[in-house]
């Protein structure tokens, strides 16, 4: 009997050892926007099993495009004017600071499958449309597939009726309607030489939260490698041909294994072009905090256009992680070593 109650002992000793170990190690850490919880467990899955940072991202951006999170992430969402579905990812690892991405890649369901066959089997950074998918083809991803939905299609005839409103275009004629558009003004040239933005310039337009998302995910593994992964299929009722910032490093995601990585959503037309992810990374190698550096990255874009929709979060080397978002509240979820589950965190406008 004392021989049983002396192993049981050890026993217990031994497990609350294990989880009090467990739950001081900094990583593994996933950190991923919005409540996509089932995608944050099948990347941490991946990381706790032994994968590297870049195949867990894979692996957690793969389960959302299955799960087709929000309708706005993987086939049969985001429908462009047209009414097709197409899809743009990227995974970037932190440690090589190599890229693979693909961007308005149709008929080719696996987005992110087919970024990291960029990153492993070219030396380019970026594969687009139609080439994009013979690639993806060509190395073994299921393909050609019509990528719409019933739900897509359904969505498109509505907005259809509607005479194509809300949508993408500015300056052109007939202003309500499917078109076709022509410029409008005496002049091509009169619209190019324009200066003056209007007041919805300044801002988000047709942008919300099941209209226009990313999953934007970041990985540190068991030995302190970064990896960063977005997929998405766009804006809704996108121009076709738009490419968002989800397939753009340093805009929708950023990683460098010697500071940390970010990961962003919202109107990539407008955060694309102040690198936001690049920017936060940067605040951090600066001395910043996580949080101060994300407030500042968005605080930058907020500056010029005080009515758009955006948000990020930060998270350094060492699992430390913030968010900062602008015209909409934003959650992002965490899984790491102190936690028992996926737990989201809720972000308030600055």
């Amino acid at each position: 009997m004392t021989k049983h109650l002396f192993l049981f002992t050890i026993l217990i000793f031994s497990k609350a050892l294990v989880n009090e170990v467990r739950a001081s190690l900094q990583y593994p850490v996933v950190v991923s926007t919005w409540p996509f919880l089932e995608a944050v467990r099948a990347a941490w899955n991946a990381v706790d099993g032994g994968f590297s940072a870049v195949d867990a991202v894979v692996e957690g951006c793969s389960a959302c495009e299955k799960l087709r999170c929000d309708g706005t992430v993987g086939p049969g969402g985001s429908p462009d004017e047209n009414g097709e579905t197409t899809l743009d990812a990227m995974v970037m690892d932190g440690v090589t600071m190599k890229v693979g991405a693909v961007a308005a890649m149709r008929y080719v369901p696996e987005g992110i499958k087919a970024a990291k066959l960029v990153l492993e089997y070219t030396k380019h950074t970026m594969l687009v449309g139609d080439q994009a998918s013979a690639f993806a083809i060509s190395m073994g991803l299921p393909g050609p597939t019509n990528l719409s939905s019933v739900e897509s299609i359904e969505k498109w005839t509505k907005w259809k009726d509607s005479s194509c409103q809300p949508n993408f275009r500015k300056n052109v004629i007939p202003r309500d309607s499917c078109g076709p558009f022509h410029p409008n003004g005496p002049s091509i040239r009169r619209c190019l030489m324009d200066n003056e933005l209007r007041p919805n310039e300044f801002g988000s337009v047709n942008v919300g939260l099941h209209s226009h998302d990313t999953i934007s995910m970041a990985v540190i593994d068991q030995i302190g490698r970064i990896a960063v992964g977005t997929s998405t299929n766009g804006a809704t009722f996108k121009i076709p041909g738009r490419v968002g910032d989800g397939p753009i490093a340093g805009s929708s995601a950023y990683a460098d294994a010697e500071v940390g990585a970010c990961g962003a959503t919202g109107d990539g037309d407008i955060m694309m072009r102040f690198l936001p992810c690049y920017q936060a990374v940067e605040n951090m190698r600066l001395g910043m905090e996580p949080k101060l550096a994300a407030k500042d990255a968005i605080s930058r874009i907020a500056r010029k256009y005080p009515n758009f929709i955006g948000a990020l979060f930060a998270v350094n080397r060492n699992g430390t992680h913030a968010g900062a978002c602008h015209g909409w509240t934003f959650q992002y979820s965490v899984r790491n070593p102190g936690m028992n589950d996926v737990k989201v965190f809720t972000v308030h406008p600055q």
